[in-house]
């Protein structure tokens, strides 16, 4: 990866009436993504480290990762266009003879946020993307200060 990026983290999840709100950003900025329901419900429960009855996909995913020998290393949202972003999952793996391998996937961010959640791996974004996005911190802060309870990762 070339670009520069910054280090953001998960500041709050909101459900809203199509999905969830997903507050992302650190003590400079912070901006939303919307996603479904259930990824929304994965990343609050990752956050909480809520107990659940059965793997969920993401789950599925981390425990195939972990028999294969591979981790999250990292998370980036690499670009925005039209309405969408899009996010790169890096991955890392070691075999049987000590030798690592870093593999890059392209995913929706709201899988690559949940799954970074769940592996305690870093988010990024790339600092083209992180100049371009809207600042929603009032937002936020407006939330907060009306009562909502913000899921954020220092506090869980």
């Amino acid at each position: 990866m070339d670009k520069a990026v910054i280090e953001i983290g998960v500041r709050a999840v909101l459900p809203t009436s199509g999905g969830c709100a997903v507050f992302l950003g650190n003590d400079e900025k912070v901006f939303v993504i919307y996603v479904d329901q259930a990824v929304g419900a994965a990343i609050t429960m990752f956050m909480h480290h809520t107990p659940k009855p059965r793997p969920q996909t993401h789950d599925l995913f981390a425990d195939l990762l972990t028999v294969l020998g591979a981790k999250v290393d990292r998370v980036v949202i690499v670009s925005f266009a039209d309405s969408v972003y899009y996010a790169r999952i890096i991955i890392t793996v070691s075999n049987e003879i000590e030798e690592k391998k870093i593999i890059e996937l392209d995913a929706r961010p709201s899988d690559a946020v949940a799954l970074a959640i769940q592996q305690n791996a870093p988010i990024y974004i790339t600092e083209v993307v992180w100049n371009d996005v809207e600042d929603m911190s009032e937002v936020l802060k407006k939330m907060e200060e009306n009562g909502f309870q913000v899921s954020d990762e220092e506090n869980s």
